[in-house]
């Protein structure tokens, strides 16, 4: 089932989304050679605590426990990358996933940072992966289906010229999902179109989702290391990962973990984005 949110609901949800993207703006601007993925998740703490609100992410995921406050995934590491003593180097690429709950609700959302300078072919990868997140976002309108979100996304992706070094590979069995009383919640939504999966669910104001693409300059495919979170590309390529939590209301839709609610980003793709119930 999904879970449908009044419009006070969404409300609600905005304030924890812009406590996700308070943590995510302070981890950018720490992202230098020399921090530790561990510095990157003490600050995002922080910013969680000095909001009050609580972590997501430490907490029981079927039965696994994420021992941190962000997913920081570095290079390779597609998601699910643990923060610990691993020290950033320039020409890195990190992706860092965020989330938080106040009041019961819950936000939820990533970036892809470079450090200094990177390679040409890594900084094509961030910039048509969150190109993508945002192709999809404004498919996210009243009466579509979440079919055309996943095309939105998929095509926009196949239409980027390919990189110096590598191809796109769109990241098979993951993607995003509906998000409110919990983090995870119905539908999945994925980064492509899959055949005989049909057009799914029609879009509705309340319907709240995360719209979250990863792509490789490789391979699709993927694989899980012992520690039973990192996901890594099985040939060893780059990836970068983009995420936000969107709201569809009867205005259009709301970006729940930007700041000005997506109105730039959509804008430029020619949709309106709904007014901020913050003001």
């Amino acid at each position: 089932m999904v879970e449908i949110k009044t419009p006070e609901q969404v409300a609600k949800m905005r304030v924890a989304g812009l406590v996700v993207a308070e943590a995510l703006k302070a981890c950018r601007a720490a992202v230098a050679p020399g921090v530790s993925t561990q510095d990157l998740n003490d600050i995002a703490a922080k910013v969680i605590a000095d909001h009050g609100a609580t972590s997501n992410f430490r907490a029981d995921h079927g039965g696994l426990w994420f021992p941190g406050v962000i997913c920081a995934s570095v290079n390779n590491e597609v998601v699910h990358g643990i923060p610990g003593d691993r020290v950033l180097v320039e020409g890195d690429v990190i992706s860092i996933d965020c989330g938080a709950i106040v009041d019961g609700w819950h936000g939820d959302a990533a970036i892809t940072v470079e450090v200094g300078e990177v390679a040409p072919e890594v900084a094509m990868l961030s910039k048509v992966t969150e190109g993508s997140m945002w192709a999809g976002i404004a498919q996210m309108k009243k009466n579509n289906r979440l079919a055309d979100v996943s095309k939105a996304i998929e095509g926009f992706i196949r239409r980027q010229p390919l990189p110096p070094k590598g191809k796109w590979g769109i990241t098979e069995g993951y993607g995003g999902h509906g998000i409110g009383t919990a983090m995870h919640m119905e539908p999945h939504v994925l980064n492509y179109v899959e055949r005989g999966r049909g057009k799914g669910p029609k879009l509705v104001p309340g319907t709240v989702l995360c719209i979250e693409p990863m792509v490789s300059l490789g391979t699709p495919h993927t694989k899980v290391l012992e520690d039973d979170w990192t996901v890594v590309t099985t040939d060893g390529t780059w990836a970068a990962h983009w995420e936000h939590s969107i709201a569809i209301t009867e205005q259009g839709p709301l970006v729940l973990t930007a700041f000005d609610g997506g109105k730039a980003a959509l804008a430029a793709l020619g949709v309106t984005a709904a007014p901020d119930p913050l003001g």
